[in-house]
């Protein structure tokens, strides 16, 4: 079975490094084929983004440009309505019939995961994939319904959906709304965005 790929959805307003982070550790921790950073249209968990699709989709562009192991996917931003992920891991699992999917998910995430539209059906598509997220504490990741917990990476290979695995990356405390907070402030945002962005967000 080919090797599996990585699907990291979020607003990406603006992408930052500890996103980037989380996809080339998860890659080679994981033995992706590639991640794909998908950024969402109408997010129905939170708030709309402040930049426009094609804003946020040029600084993800822009920011693994030089990494051919991370896929811009624009599928959320060319869908109506709101972007939720069983959706978007169903249009993947038409797309990609024969590959292992992996969608990985921060710990705040998963811990609401019973409240998303058409939760049951992620484990019929994908596999999913939790990691922590700085500030959140860390609780238990088990098995849920079409979801089986696992230790074993090799799993992610052998089946094409339904495992449920804790994955540890370095815990970069960095998000969005602090970026966005620090240019209201004035402040710099370099070295926490990657440098296309900043460069792009200091000329705005």
């Amino acid at each position: 079975m080919s090797a599996p790929i990585g699907i990291l959805g979020g607003t990406f307003d603006p992408v930052h490094l500890g996103h980037l982070r989380i996809c080339v550790e998860l890659r080679e921790r994981l033995g992706l084929d590639h991640v794909r950073l998908v950024p969402n249209r109408v997010p129905p968990h939170r708030d709309a983004p402040r930049a426009s699709d094609q804003v946020r989709a040029r600084w993800i562009a822009d920011a693994i440009a030089d990494e051919p192991g991370l896929v811009l996917d624009t599928l959320e931003l060319e869908r109506e309505g709101p972007s939720y992920t069983a959706d978007t891991l169903a249009s993947l699992r038409a797309r990609f019939p024969d590959r292992p999917l992996v969608c990985v998910l921060g710990q705040d995430a998963f811990d609401g995961l019973v409240t998303w539209h058409r939760w049951e059906d992620i484990g019929s598509l994908a596999h999913v994939v939790v990691v922590p997220r700085p500030g959140t504490p860390r609780s238990p990741v088990e098995s849920l319904p079409g979801l089986t917990r696992t230790d074993r990476v090799e799993d992610l290979h052998d089946r094409l959906q339904g495992c449920l695995l804790a994955a540890d990356v370095t815990p970069l405390a960095v998000s969005s709304t602090q970026v966005r907070r620090l240019l209201v402030q004035g402040r710099s945002v370099r070295y926490l965005v990657p440098d296309p962005v900043w460069r792009a967000l200091r000329a705005r």
